[in-house]
C-alpha cells in the first residue's frame, strides 16, 4: 500500500487519511509529518519526561492553593468578606442559582482536578518504567476532560466582575486568584508538551503495576 513503510505502528493521517507506519518515539526524529499533505502526525519532546511531570506537580500545588485561599476580598462599608471558589459556589446555590453554582464547580474545580489527576496517573509511574492499571481508559478520560477544563474562562469572568465591582466596593485580588494565574500557565505548558504517541510508546515498553 502506498505510504506504508517501516516497522512502526500503522496509523492514518488525520487530514488526508493516508495509511502509513510511524517510527518509534526513540527513532531520533523530533517531528513526523504526513508525506502526502504535510500534516504533523506527532512530535517527540526534545527534553525528558521529568519536565512534564514537574509541570503537572506544580500545577497540582497551584490548584490546591487556588482552592484553599480566597479568590477575592471585598470590603463594603467596613465589612470585609473573603471567599474561596468553593464558598463562592455555595453562595450562588444559597442565592437561588444552583445551575450557575454547578457550572462553577464543574469547570473551575472538578474538570481541572480530573485533568491534573489523570495526567499524573499516566505520566508519573512512567518515570520509573511502570504503568498503573487502566492506562488506556485513563487516556480516554483525559481526552474527555480536557475540553471541559475552562479555568481560563472562569478567570476571565472573575476579571470582568472585578471591573464591575470596583466602583461599588474595595476589591482586592486574593492569593487564590494569583494561584489561578499560575495554574493557567502551568496547564498550558503541560498541554503543549503532551505527546500521546510518545506516552503509548513508553507504555508498551514498561511493566504494568498490579
Amino acid at each position: 500500500m502506498d505510504g506504508v513503510s517501516g516497522e512502526g505502528q500503522l496509523t492514518a493521517c488525520h487530514d488526508c487519511d493516508l495509511l502509513l507506519r510511524l517510527p518509534g518515539a526513540q527513532a531520533g526524529r523530533v517531528r513526523v509529518c504526513c508525506p502526502r499533505c504535510g500534516a504533523q502526525l506527532y512530535e517527540c519532546s526534545d527534553s525528558g519526561p521529568e519536565v512534564g511531570v514537574a509541570l503537572l506537580a506544580a500545577g497540582a500545588v497551584m490548584f490546591a492553593i487556588s482552592n484553599i485561599y480566597p479568590v477575592l476580598v471585598l470590603e463594603i462599608a467596613g465589612n470585609r468578606n473573603a471567599a474561596t471558589l468553593w464558598q463562592t459556589a455555595l453562595a450562588l446555590h444559597g442565592q437561588g442559582m444552583p445551575e450557575v453554582a454547578l457550572l462553577v464547580l464543574f469547570t473551575g474545580i472538578v474538570m481541572p482536578a480530573l485533568e491534573l489527576a489523570s495526567m499524573l496517573y499516566l505520566q508519573f509511574p512512567l518515570l520509573f518504567g511502570r504503568a498503573l492499571p487502566g492506562f488506556p481508559a485513563m487516556m480516554r478520560l483525559r481526552g474527555l476532560a480536557r475540553p471541559w477544563c475552562m479555568v481560563e474562562v472562569f478567570l476571565l469572568g472573575v476579571l470582568v466582575s472585578l471591573v464591575k465591582l470596583v466602583h461599588l466596593a474595595s476589591v482586592q485580588p486574593g492569593i487564590g486568584l494569583w494561584a489561578f494565574f499560575g495554574l493557567i500557565v502551568l496547564m498550558a505548558a503541560s498541554a503543549s508538551r503532551f505527546r500521546p504517541h510518545e506516552l503509548w510508546e513508553r507504555y508498551r515498553s514498561c511493566r504494568i503495576i498490579h
